[in-house]
Order: C-alpha cells, then sequence, then structure tokens
C-alpha cells in the first residue's frame, strides 16, 4: 500500500440535517488541512432526494471534493471518521438514517481495496449513483477508476438511475 508522497483523493461530502451548507463547508475545510490546500477541487453543491433512505429523509445537499494525500486510505479513512464525529455525526442503528455529515472515501489514487466493508477503494457504489457521479464528473470527467475501462464522464452519460436530474444549490463555496 502507498504510504508516502502525494496521491490524489475523492472524497463524496452529503448531509440532510440541520445547516447542511455549513456542515459540507466545515467539512471540507477540515479535509482541506488533511492535505496541500492549493491543490483541494470542489465541485459544485447539489440538492438531491434521498436514494435508499427511510421514509421521509429529507432532502441531501451532496458534493464532491478532492485533495492530495500523503498518508495510506486506512489513515484517511480513520480522519474522515473523526470528521464526521467531530461534525455531529452519530451512530444510528437505521441504515441510511438522516445525517449531520456523511464523508465517504470515492477513490484513493490508483489503490484496489477490498476490506470486507469496512473500506472498499474504489467505493463500490460510485458509479451507479447520481449524486455522485454528477459532482465527480465536474472536477474529474475523464478520471477512469482502478480497475475500470470509461471515464466518470462515460459512466454519468449512461447512468441508468431512476434519480431525478439535481439541482445546483450553489457553484462555488
Amino acid at each position: 500500500m502507498k504510504t508516502t508522497g502525494e496521491t490524489r483523493v475523492g472524497i463524496a461530502l452529503g448531509s440532510n440535517v440541520g445547516n447542511r451548507l455549513k456542515h459540507l463547508q466545515d467539512a471540507r475545510n477540515m479535509l482541506r488541512k488533511l492535505g496541500a490546500p492549493d491543490t483541494l477541487r470542489q465541485a459544485p453543491i447539489y440538492q438531491t432526494e434521498p436514494v435508499d433512505c427511510p421514509p421521509d429523509s429529507p432532502d441531501f445537499y451532496n458534493t464532491v471534493v478532492e485533495i492530495a494525500y500523503s498518508g495510506s486510505p486506512h489513515d484517511l479513512l480513520d480522519a474522515t471518521q473523526a470528521i464526521e464525529f467531530h461534525l455531529g455525526r452519530s451512530a444510528v442503528p437505521e441504515r441510511n438514517a438522516p445525517r449531520v455529515i456523511d464523508v465517504d472515501i470515492l477513490y484513493f489514487g490508483d489503490e484496489r481495496i477490498d476490506d470486507g466493508g469496512i473500506l472498499d477503494l474504489p467505493h463500490p457504489r460510485l458509479t451507479s449513483r447520481r449524486f455522485v457521479l454528477q459532482p465527480l464528473a465536474d472536477i474529474r470527467p475523464d478520471l477512469i477508476l482502478p480497475g475500470d475501462q470509461v471515464s466518470i464522464a462515460e459512466h454519468l452519460r449512461h447512468l441508468d438511475s431512476s434519480e431525478p436530474p439535481l439541482v445546483t444549490v450553489q457553484a462555488t463555496w
């Protein structure tokens, strides 16, 4: 596993409880401190309907950021979970329940990891969800994930999903 040098890492951010914009900004600012600040890329923020969530869940704000990171994938997982905890996310028994913040690692350079659900990279549902593909395509349309054959833009173009089109909340944030 890569543990030295900087690796480009994509991270999805989502919030559907409280001040969603502030939660995303706070998470982004904390992620920026993990890598070289001048290398951060950020997609617009989109409002999205909940996918696979309990009935009556509020709409999400979703986005994707990319940072240059010099630690290991598991170090980054620890850091993203600490960000979630710091911003008030609590463990809930119900899967996909509403949350203050969700910070998911989408890819970690060329790494492929299948860690029994603890850390799976690239993220196993990345290419099947519009709320991840659209913001990622905004910042890395030509990215081809490890083990894949087509770009993020191609995945988005051919996405077979019942998700409605995303609504842009804020292009710059």
